[in-house]
């Protein structure tokens, strides 16, 4: 029996990280974990980030991005050229062979700091000893580990559908929409969050006819909604998406080629038949097989594991981070819960603020924003004043032809401590960096007005908008 000062169960972004933080700080360290390649033939660490997520959408969406720009922006810089094809399955191969970098990079990681790397589905059999007992099931072989600490990384599923499964084929989940290998003629989605406007913003631009189902009725409800009615315009009147709000889907019936949806809008019913069907709900806490029942480790009542401000759960030693706890479902929160635990158990005392934690959806224009929305502050009756400075008035914006939208800086109406910034336009993921670290630092709109950004570039928007705030 194999004994570590730290398991983490769980090689996801959240995982890997806090597996290779604890490794850095000395600890013996063993990261257990259960996925499979694309396939399914070996092992591949990652997590749904790496393998079908947050990674190889981004590359299907340049992909769609650079195939767009050359059929329709191109001609406005004095380029002309003739777009011969487009090949679907060359564009998969490219986003595997990312996927298959990165990958092989995290095990590269774990080598370099000696940390193990356990196949296997992990589950917590108990304490003895002060030992927490971890059997590892690696395709029915069984073997026990022990450890002083450990840490739960186990992500996230695709939130079901109870009126349909997902096949793969015809009715797909994320993963079944990153590898579709032939442009569907009509592509449905259901759900217009993050992976429902990626995905659709890919398959749209490639030539697919797309249509996605929303049942809320505001659009991008967790947005900004300033920026969510500029997404909203540019989407579906530039972009040609059809969105649908405040639907109701009521039957999904699956042909040998096609399915078929019935729903029911604004009171009237509808029926669409598509080619192809994503499900894209949003995501559940994934504690299968972890026998959380089995040790008392606690759950709340939508099933993430409860933990404390610093992660800890219920059972002593025993962490959870990432998106098997509250909070958001960002592969960038669980990396910082990860290396904030690994921390912790070295008797540091690090800190990550739920508050500056940035979110951003890779559609075209990007969009992201960190702290409060002018709805919250509303709500909560607080007092601030906004700035805004648009994309159309910035030289390095109107040179890349990527001219709309805008940044805004919403501050406290007393002390001009910013209390939340919004961006809709080109780069947007990385422009909010310098919005997070001004948060951090609990800088003011006069703060950042003084740093001097350099000429011209998108970040200068960040600075006007600073400038405007009254």
């Amino acid at each position: 029996m194999s004994q570590f000062d730290v398991v983490v169960i769980g090689a996801g972004p959240g995982g890997y990280v806090a597996a290779i933080r604890a490794a850095e700080l000395g600890f013996k360290t063993a990261c257990i974990d259960a996925g499979l390649n694309k396939k399914g033939d070996g092992p591949a660490l990652g997590g749904t980030c790496l393998n079908v997520g947050c990674i190889p959408s981004k590359a299907l969406l340049q992909t769609s991005e650079n195939y767009h720009a050359a059929q329709t922006e191109f001609t406005e810089h004095g380029i002309d050229v003739q777009v011969k094809g487009f090949n679907a399955k060359k564009m998969i191969e490219r986003k595997d062979a990312i996927v298959s970098k990165l990958t092989n990079g995290i095990g590269f990681l774990f080598k370099k700091e000696k940390v193990e790397s356990i196949f296997g589905k992990g589950s917590l059999q108990g304490q003895v000893d002060g030992l927490w007992q971890i059997e590892v099931d690696t395709n029915g072989t069984k073997q026990l580990v022990t450890a002083k600490h450990v840490i739960v990384a186990t992500g996230s599923l695709p939130r079901p559908l109870p009126l349909t499964e997902i096949d793969n084929v015809n009715v797909l989940d994320n993963e079944g929409a990153l590898n579709l290998e032939a442009v569907p003629a009509k592509l449905g989605m259901i759900g217009s969050g993050v992976i429902g406007l990626e995905m659709g913003s890919v398959w749209n631009r490639l030539g697919a006819e797309v249509t996605i189902l929303e049942a809320m009725p505001t659009f991008l409800a967790a947005a900004d909604q300033q920026v969510a009615k500029e997404a909203f315009k540019v989407f579906t009147k530039e972009q040609d998406l059809n969105i649908h709000l405040g639907v109701t889907v009521n039957e999904i019936v699956k042909g040998d080629n096609s399915v078929t949806v019935k729903y029911t809008i604004a009171g009237e019913e509808k029926t669409e038949t598509f080619d192809k069907l994503v499900i894209a709900i949003g995501r559940i806490p994934n504690t299968n097989g972890l026998n959380a029942e089995g040790v008392g480790l606690q759950k709340d009542e939508r099933g993430f594991i409860v933990v404390d401000n610093e992660c800890r759960t219920s059972l002593p030693n025993v962490w959870a981070i990432g998106d098997v706890v509250r909070g958001p479902m960002l592969a960038h929160k669980a990396s910082a819960e990860g290396v904030a635990v690994a921390e912790r158990i070295a008797g540091q005392k690090p800190y990550v603020d739920m508050n500056t934690i940035p979110a951003v959806m890779y559609t075209h224009p990007e969009i992201a924003w960190v702290g409060q929305t002018e709805e919250q502050l509303k709500a909560a009756g607080v007092k601030y004043k906004k700035g805004q400075s648009s994309f159309a008035a910035n030289g390095r914006a109107l040179g890349m032809g990527q001219a709309k939208g805008f940044v805004k800086v919403l501050a406290d109406a007393d002390t001009d401590r910013v209390l939340g910034v919004h961006i809709i336009g080109p780069v947007a993921s990385e422009l909010i960096a310098e919005a997070v670290m001004a948060m951090d630092f609990k800088a003011s709109s006069e703060d950042i007005t003084r740093i001097v950004h350099a000429h011209p570039t998108l970040s200068e928007a960040m600075h006007e908008a600073a400038s405007s705030v009254k």
